[in-house]
């Protein structure tokens, strides 16, 4: 039987059999990674450069920004490259660092979003602490922890999944390289000590759901204890961004790896996929930015 070692390449998933669909989807891949750079480049320059936006919230912001930036060019270059050019193939060492690429950055900001919900906990209920609890060198001690996190994760995960004996083809049933689909080419019983890993990793990410549930009960019985309703609305517009991206994340990447298989097809998995890889890193820029005002201001200042 053929293992890792003797496998040279995989072939991704076909966006299309014309090539007329396969150039909308490269169009569609396009205005999306545009969009995202435009968003999160606009963010990063507005923070950097705007002393007023030297905050915590904005430093996780920023970190966030640089998540997704990432988390967009490891999926979406390969998958417009090979639908331009109408290939499939990619290298063994090109997938593996597709998926460490992936899990590190999905990881770091799930931790990321955890960090971004303590900080708006202590914000809005500990309001004369917040320049203790999180003064610069505690934020950027939980961002490093952040990223360290994601990196960790990615470094296991790869290594275990790419030890695997692969015996079952090369085709990978997604237009990027993911784990679960790297999975289904093994044929020995050791996927069960990957398996066994993300069983791992799901608790710790259920952990996190746990805080950032129980802190934002915390924020919001503190929010309605507050007499004047204007504040009440001034605090629950700085919550509402980050929770919007919070649900958001949590609920593609439940029905992306957490679905039943009788509901699963190709082309449900596709879409959400590309809800939960590209679409959500996209879009929450634009999210972060609509009901802001000083990023929005810090946005005008800068193009003006």
């Amino acid at each position: 039987m053929p293992n890792s070692s003797s496998v040279s390449e995989f072939l991704l998933l076909a966006f299309a059999d014309t090539r007329e669909l396969r150039l909308l989807h490269f169009v569609l891949f396009l205005g999306i990674s545009l969009a995202a750079l435009l968003g999160n480049g606009l963010i990063l320059t507005a923070v950097a450069c705007d002393h007023r936006l030297h905050t915590p919230m904005y430093f996780f912001l920023l970190n966030l920004a640089l998540l997704d930036l990432g988390c967009i060019s490891t999926t979406l270059p390969k998958g417009m490259a090979n639908a331009l050019w109408d290939t499939r193939a990619i290298s063994y060492h090109g997938c593996a660092a597709q998926v460490f690429f992936f899990v590190f950055l999905v990881g770091a900001e799930y931790s990321l979003l955890t960090v971004m919900a303590y900080d708006r906990y202590v914000a809005i209920c500990k309001p004369l602490h917040y320049g203790s609890l999180l003064g610069s060198r505690a934020c950027v001690q939980m961002a490093a922890a952040a990223w360290g996190s994601g990196f960790l994760n990615a470094v296991l995960h790869t290594a275990n999944t790419f030890s695997l004996s692969l015996c079952l083809g090369n085709a990978v049933a997604q237009f990027f390289c993911e784990i679960p689909q790297i999975l289904k080419l093994s044929c020995s019983d050791a996927y069960l000590r990957e398996v066994a890993v993300l069983l791992f990793t799901l608790s710790l990410i259920f952990a996190c759901f746990v805080f950032i549930m129980l802190s934002y009960i915390r924020i919001f019985r503190a929010v309605l204890r507050i007499p004047s309703e204007k504040d009440q609305h001034k605090a629950f517009s700085t919550c509402l961004p980050h929770l919007v991206v919070v649900s958001l994340t949590v609920s593609t990447g439940m029905f992306a790896y957490l679905k039943p298989p009788s509901i699963s097809s190709p082309s449900l998995d596709l879409l959400v996929a590309v809800l939960f890889s590209v679409v959500a890193p996209a879009v929450n820029p634009f999210i972060y930015s609509m009901r802001n005002k000083d990023l929005k201001n810090a946005l005008w200042k800068l193009m003006t």
